[in-house]
């Protein structure tokens, strides 16, 4: 009786702490997304007054326009990089333990500080990308600063930030892989490319999938890139969902609005929440 009351014990205070800090800012949350809500005054209960004046707002189409841009170029991009990268380690024969700790080694660094060292690097007058066209004898980019740059120059910052963890998942798949297969494709004479379609791509679908579906989550929740490097700009050209509820919050002193562009950012990643856990369901 004395090991399950310890056990229950520390099971209390990690519920304690999962209720503080995950259920009841989310349950509050959806409270003041019905509720005129500042600091300082009581709160007056509006309906779905919010809402409606969140859908009136020109930014807000902007900002979920911006956001599945940004999901579709990271799939595009950041999700076809990694695992490039992690058939290419898998066929290393040397230094490969180094070359995982190099392509991991983004994610091990704060994603303010990365944020920072990029925007350094995109400086359209003395930053290291334009002073590499140049040397190159090749045209400069506006990048973070050109509307029609700004948003794909985010996506390349947020692919090298967190395709550390994507290449290792990747790569722990592909060595899950039986030689057998392989031996046997070759002996068919497939060619590279083949091998890849028909034997590596079918053998690692599964992990394929889920990590679309969590990539999908984690990009429409983007905010330390834009906020750090662009502040939303130019022409609201990087604004996204995330960003907007902070300048609703923390700028133009919403709550409610805030809150009620925050549940509608919960029910879509919801959606895909769901999907994500009936595929990984199992009997």
């Amino acid at each position: 009786m004395a090991d399950q009351a310890t056990a229950y014990a520390f099971l209390a205070g990690g519920l304690l702490c999962f209720i503080l800090f995950s259920w009841y800012p989310a349950v509050r949350s959806v409270i003041i997304a019905f509720q005129k809500y500042t600091p300082g005054s009581d709160p007056q209960w509006v309906g779905t007054a919010n809402f409606t004046r969140v859908f009136q707002d020109p930014e807000f189409a902007a900002a979920w326009r911006n956001t599945l841009t940004f999901t579709v170029l990271a799939l595009a991009i950041g999700f076809a990089v990694p695992f490039v990268m992690a058939l290419v380690l898998n066929e290393l024969r040397h230094a490969k333990a180094f070359f995982r700790v190099v392509v991991y080694l983004p994610v091990m660094i704060p994603p303010v500080v990365s944020a920072l060292l990029w925007k350094w690097f995109y400086d359209p007058g003395a930053g290291l990308a334009n002073e590499v066209l140049r040397f190159l004898h090749l045209p400069t980019s506006n990048w973070t600063n050109g509307a029609d740059t700004a948003l794909l120059s985010l996506v390349i910052v947020a692919t090298w930030a967190n395709m550390g963890g994507t290449v290792l998942i990747y790569l722990a798949a592909l060595q899950g892989i039986p030689g057998e297969l392989y031996e046997a494709a070759e002996l068919d004479g497939a060619s590279l490319w083949q091998r890849v379609r028909h034997v590596t791509v079918p053998q690692t679908r599964f992990i394929i999938l889920m990590l679309m579906l969590l990539q999908i989550v984690a990009t429409m929740q983007v905010f330390t890139e834009p906020f750090v490097i662009t502040g939303g700009g130019p022409e609201n050209s990087t604004v996204t969902v995330l960003y907007l509820i902070y300048k609703y919050a923390f700028l133009y002193n919403d709550f409610g609005g805030a809150s009620a562009l925050s549940v509608l950012l919960l029910l879509v990643l919801s959606a895909f929440s769901a999907l994500y856990l009936r595929l990984t369901r199992t009997d």
